[in-house]
C-alpha cells in the first residue's frame, strides 16, 4: 500500500492521464471495450520495454536506474508508470487516426496511422525522458548508447511506431473491429500530453526541441486536417468520371 500511494504521490500527472483515458474511452467505446483496451496494450507495452532492456529491441538497448526503487510500483526492473502510459497514449493516437481518416478507412491504415501518430508524441517525450533529471521525472532510465537525437537512437521511434500499430491493430482485432462513436475526448487528451511535454521543453530551456516539436506537430496537425477535409470518393462520383 505504501509504495501504490508512493506512485501517486510520485507521478500524480500519469495517473491524471489515464483518468482521463478511462473518461474518454469509456464515454466513447463502452467500459468492456476500454477494459480490452487497456487490457492488451498494458501488457503488450511492459513486454515490449522489457525485451528492450534485455536485448535492445523494439526500442534500443536501454537500462532503468532503479533509482525511485521502493519509492514508486515497479514491476520487473521497469517502473509500472512507463508502460501504463502507453495505454492513454495509444488510445488518444487511436481517436485522432480515426477523426483523420473516417468511419470508412480501413483497420490497417487506421492501426499504421494511429502508430505513426504515437510515435510523433515520443518525438517530444523521449528527449525529456533522458532529461528527467532536469525536471520531476528523475533520472529513471538511460540508453546504452546515446542516440543523435537530443541523446535519443532512431531505433526508438521506429518501436514506438511499430509498437502503437500493434496496440491499435491488437484492439481492432480482438474487438471485430470496433471503432467508438466519439473521438473528441480522446482527441483533446492527445493535445492535452503534447502541451504538457512541451511545457517541460520550456521549463528545462530545451528551445531547440520545442520549436521543432511545434513544428512538427503543426505541420502533422495540417496535414490530418487536409486528409479530412479531402472529398469522399464514392460509386457515384465513380461513375462520373467513367
Amino acid at each position: 500500500m505504501d509504495l501504490v500511494l508512493g506512485t501517486l504521490v510520485l507521478r500524480p500527472y500519469v495517473f491524471a492521464f489515464v483518468a482521463c483515458f478511462l473518461v474518454a474511452g469509456v464515454l466513447d467505446l463502452g467500459w468492456r471495450r476500454t477494459l480490452v483496451f487497456a487490457a492488451w496494450v498494458w501488457p503488450l507495452a511492459w513486454t515490449t520495454e522489457f525485451a528492450s532492456t534485455r536485448v535492445g529491441v523494439p526500442f534500443g538497448f536501454y537500462h532503468y536506474t532503479g533509482l525511485t526503487r521502493g519509492r514508486e510500483l515497479y514491476v520487473a526492473d521497469a517502473p509500472l508508470m512507463d508502460s501504463l502510459s502507453f495505454t492513454f497514449l495509444a488510445y488518444a493516437s487511436f481517436c485522432l487516426a480515426r477523426a483523420a481518416l473516417g468511419p470508412r478507412s480501413g483497420a490497417w491504415a487506421l492501426a499504421t496511422t494511429g502508430g505513426g501518430l504515437m510515435m510523433l508524441l515520443d518525438i517530444v517525450i523521449d528527449p525529456i525522458a533522458v532529461r528527467g533529471d532536469q525536471w520531476f521525472l528523475g533520472r529513471i532510465f538511460y540508453y546504452a548508447e546515446v542516440g543523435p537525437y537530443f541523446g535519443v537512437p532512431l531505433s526508438n521511434f521506429v518501436g514506438w511506431a511499430l509498437v502503437g500499430t500493434a496496440a491499435i491493430g491488437g484492439y481492432l482485432v480482438l474487438t471485430r473491429d470496433a471503432r467508438g462513436t466519439r473521438p473528441m475526448p480522446g482527441i483533446a487528451l492527445y493535445y492535452a500530453v503534447l502541451a504538457f511535454n512541451l511545457a517541460v521543453t520550456v521549463w528545462i530551456r530545451e528551445w531547440v526541441l520545442l520549436g521543432l516539436g511545434l513544428l512538427l506537430h503543426a505541420a502533422t496537425a495540417a496535414t490530418l486536417y487536409a486528409v479530412r477535409r479531402r472529398p469522399a470518393v464514392g460509386p457515384d462520383m465513380e461513375s462520373q468520371k467513367a
